[in-house]
């Protein structure tokens, strides 16, 4: 293994303070009040959802490496060799680093995050471990379009898109991020995509509820980050974290709840909390097997392969982007 970093690029296109007191303004503005749950993952985002990860409750990561680790080899000769790996959302790197590990001669990855030291650290990891491939960093917000470095290798690009993250977006908005993906690939190219599926209310709920606090914690960061970049007022003590599954919508809610009527200061602008009233940061939506495919091929991918656990918990599908499915 090399003794120093190889990383080949790496870029920096994460939203500024600007942008983000922007996008903030008009959330807390609506009725309801939202936040974008992008801005959770600044480093101290990143790393309560690194513990988060690791609680007994939180099902997602477990299942999903243990699946994934089940079925690299197989996942590795559907894909091929010389493939170049296009990762959004890093995180850690142990799912990528299986996937990898299982390739034949990948001949390049590409980390995509919004929270940049993690992913510098995610990349030179990469870089260090896998010293023949072309590895690249580019921060940024993976839900707006992308500019990629360009990638060594004859083989497939693939998508690989882990921890059910697509659940954060509405029907529509994982229908046009899929359809975006697929032109990011190209022709020929695919997507591997982890999926969390339907299951009962009580696992649900505590996986977005711990009994240690993190995801609370986790959640009020947003709030932090207001304070701290963007010179808020928020007082953290006057407001709590709720999560459910909203069975109707076929989605986990999470909620801040303000304790009290109160007023918080936030980029000039006054912005008024009645008791009770809640800032709505994320949806995590979860689909059935069928569900899925459905979404998928009305983005124009065509769903090869689907895996799941014995206990039904959690999926990832390989979906594929041929030519007459293809979306220019």
């Amino acid at each position: 293994m090399n003794d120093k970093p190889t990383i080949a690029s790496f870029a920096d296109f994460r939203p500024d303070r600007e942008k983000f007191l922007a996008e903030a303004l008009a959330g807390l503005g609506a009725t309801p009040k939202t936040l974008p749950s992008k801005y959770f993952y600044d480093d101290r985002g990143s790393a309560l959802f690194d513990l988060i990860c690791e609680l007994p409750e939180y099902y997602v990561t477990r299942v999903e490496t243990a699946l994934l680790g089940s079925i690299a080899d197989e996942v590795a000769t559907i894909i091929g060799q010389d493939a170049a790996i296009i990762e959004y959302g890093t995180g850690s790197s142990e799912k990528i680093r299986i996937l990898l590990t299982a390739l034949n001669r990948p001949a390049a990855f590409v980390g995509v995050d919004i929270s940049g030291d993690a992913l510098l650290g995610v990349t030179d990891a990469m870089a260090r471990h896998f010293p023949d491939m072309a590895v690249h960093g580019v921060c940024a917000d993976f839900t707006q379009p992308l500019k990629l470095p360009t990638l060594a290798g004859s083989g497939k690009r693939v998508v690989f898109f882990p921890g059910s993250s697509l659940g954060n977006f509405d029907h529509q908005q994982a229908e046009d991020f899929l359809a975006n993906a697929a032109k990011t690939v190209g022709p020929d190219g695919a997507l591997l995509i982890g999926i969390d599926l339907k299951k009962d209310v009580d696992t649900l709920n505590a996986a977005y509820d711990d009994a240690q606090g993190i995801t609370a914690q986790f959640n009020l960061n947003l709030l932090t980050r207001l304070n701290r970049e963007c010179g808020a007022d928020f007082d953290l003590e006057d407001f709590r974290h709720r999560a459910f599954y909203n069975a109707k919508a076929g989605r986990v809610e999470m909620h801040l709840v303000s304790l009290r009527a109160q007023t918080v200061s936030l980029g000039g602008a006054n912005i008024a909390f009645t008791k009770g009233e809640t800032i709505h940061t994320e949806n995590s939506y979860k689909y059935s097997t069928s569900e899925f495919q459905d979404l998928s091929r009305r983005a124009g991918l065509m769903p090869l392969h689907v895996w799941t656990d014995a206990d039904q918990l959690f999926s990832l599908h390989y979906l594929h982007v041929g030519s007459q499915y293809y979306m220019p």
